[in-house]
């Protein structure tokens, strides 16, 4: 069964790799003698299925999860290993169609507009201005009658 990305990109069941091992998560006795949990790989570096274009983009969007151009996805939430193949097939689809997604920002532009640089909002500048403004306070009078007053 292939997995459908979007109608423009379809992976080919060929390209998948599946592992199965022992879920720590519920089930009871069951947890201990059945490999439900499920490591679903995919490697994005050498896809027949992506354009140049589509990679490249892969590659850059999906960097920081890739190792060695192979992007893997972890599914133990169910008892029954076949559910847990179908939710990381929805996992790697939605992390791969995010990744397609045409770039918000336009070309050439680093940070949107109205974001801040690395520079501004340091914990030093924010306290240096929160007691500026507590400088600008009017001073508080501890000797007036209201606060004076002997209780009754």
């Amino acid at each position: 069964m292939d997995l459908e990305v979007s109608p423009a990109l379809t992976i080919p069941t060929s390209e998948l790799g599946w592992r199965f091992s022992r879920s720590s998560g519920p089930g009871g006795q069951h947890v201990n003698t059945s490999d439900s949990r499920v490591e679903l790989s995919w490697d994005v570096a050498g896809s027949a299925a992506l354009s140049d274009d589509q990679r490249q983009q892969l590659v850059t969007r999906l960097g920081p999860r890739l190792i060695a151009g192979v992007i893997t996805v972890t599914a133990s939430e169910q008892r029954s290993q076949l559910r847990n193949r179908e939710i990381a097939l929805a996992k790697l689809s939605r992390l791969v169609a995010e990744g397609l997604l045409p770039s918000l920002l336009p070309a050439g532009r680093a940070n949107p507009p109205g974001a801040r640089s690395a520079g501004t909002g340091s914990q030093r500048n924010t306290g240096r201005r929160r007691n500026n403004n507590e400088n600008d306070r009017p001073p508080i009078n501890w000797l007036s009658e209201s606060r004076c007053q002997q209780p009754v």
